[in-house]
């Protein structure tokens, strides 16, 4: 099912890009490769490796593994409106109803055999110990030996020696499944092409923090976190460059849509996976999502010659992996880099790491004088939908921002 969707989204989004060649299509370029990715998930020639969201994607990509977290397929699930009946499946086998639907729609594809098995899996404590349950639950089921990268929620010097040590031990791992230890030539290369990504994806965000924003309010959602997945590729660089490439255009030839501005809003953690059109809703307003709290370069060009230290200084950077206050303490810088006017949370049920944290962002952020929009909404699970209700919250959300 989900190979023959990837297939036809491919063979779709390749056909429009063709005839139009002199467009940039940077989305469309981006779909494409996300396309290309989930078919070979689906492929049993494949080295394939279900991971954790916070997994090193960029030395796995060097290893030639396929991966990808396994909230990635839960978010395709929703948005091929086929994730209900999987929720369902799992919730007849006793799974709660109050855990994550990322991870129970991925449970109960796998129960229905409908997940590609894979080779083995690495899970990560960050950014919830639910997601390393889940994973464990798989490496049962698929009878699969399963590798945990324990993720310190500090940057002090044992902590990133400790995670380093853990990476290096991943690839051993790695190695021993795929037959194909990681060389010098091919790490070397990986981190080239993370650093020129990364360089680009600072470029695509410092665009972003125009006035007006070329941006609309699809255009760079959820960007950073599945980009992880294409980082120490060439393809994540090609990418990068047509996202950049078209932001420059939209700044030299700004289009109604990009000057009818009148509030700029920040996003936290996770967009809605499911057809809902809040972005309609926030264009109507004039409400523009400029910046998704994961969009951002928080880390240092990747050294070759100390590959395991640098990659992990960048994973303890990223807000996921780090104690509230420093998380909340991106966000305000955020705020202020890209002059936002309001935040929005959708506080995804069943999430504890980001619902938990509700009340300190809104306390922290009332001190700014910036009024923040708890949303209560399933980002996956859309049988439990209000959409009168978030309508009638976004406008009186734009009123309270002046």
């Amino acid at each position: 099912m989900m190979y023959e969707y990837f297939d036809n989204l491919e063979k779709g989004i390749k056909g429009r890009i063709d005839k139009e060649p002199q467009k940039i299509h940077a989305r469309k370029k981006y779909v494409l490769e996300i396309a290309r990715l989930g078919k070979r998930l689906y492929n049993q020639d494949e080295n394939i490796a279900w991971c954790g969201v916070m997994a090193p994607f960029d030395l796995l990509n060097a290893m030639g593994v396929t991966s990808c977290f396994v909230e990635f397929v839960g978010a395709m699930l929703a948005s091929t409106n086929t994730a209900d009946h999987f929720l369902k499946q799992a919730e007849d086998e006793g799974y709660a109803t109050d855990s994550c639907a990322y991870h129970r729609a991925v449970t109960g594809a796998v129960l229905e055999n409908a997940m590609p098995e894979p080779n083995f899996i690495i899970g990560t404590s960050s950014p919830c110990t639910a997601g390393l349950a889940v994973m464990e639950n798989f490496a049962r089921a698929y009878k699969k030996d399963f590798f945990i990268l324990n993720i310190p929620q500090n940057d002090f010097k044992e902590a990133i020696s400790y995670l380093a040590g853990q990476i290096q031990e991943m690839t051993s791992f790695v190695a021993q499944h795929t037959g194909h230890p990681l060389s010098i030539e091919k790490i070397g290369k990986a981190i080239e092409l993370t650093n020129k990504a990364s360089l680009l994806l600072q470029n695509i965000y410092d665009l972003a923090k125009q006035k007006p924003s070329p941006v609309d309010n699809q255009f760079l959602k959820d960007f950073g976190t599945v980009m992880s997945l294409l980082l120490g590729t060439r393809q994540a660089v090609d990418i990068c460059q047509a996202f950049k490439d078209e932001l420059e255009h939209r700044i030299n030839n700004p289009t109604p849509n990009m000057t009818n501005e009148k509030k700029r809003l920040l996003w936290i953690q996770n967009r809605i996976q499911y057809q809902f059109p809040i972005n309609k809703m926030l264009d109507d307003l004039g409400a523009k999502i400029v910046v998704d709290e994961l969009n951002d370069v928080t880390w240092e060009p990747l050294d070759p010659d100390n590959p395991f230290e640098s990659i992990a200084k960048k994973t303890s950077s990223i807000p996921f992996c780090v104690d509230s206050t420093r998380r909340i303490d991106h966000i305000k810088q955020q705020i202020i880099d890209y002059k936002i006017d309001g935040v929005v949370h959708p506080c995804h049920w069943g999430c504890r790491q980001g619902t938990g944290i509700r009340g300190l962002v809104s306390k922290e952020l009332r001190q700014m004088d910036i009024p923040v929009l708890n949303l209560e909404i399933d980002c996956v699970d859309s049988r439990n939908l209000a959409k009168g209700q978030i309508e009638t919250r976004l406008e009186a959300f734009m009123e309270m921002m002046g």
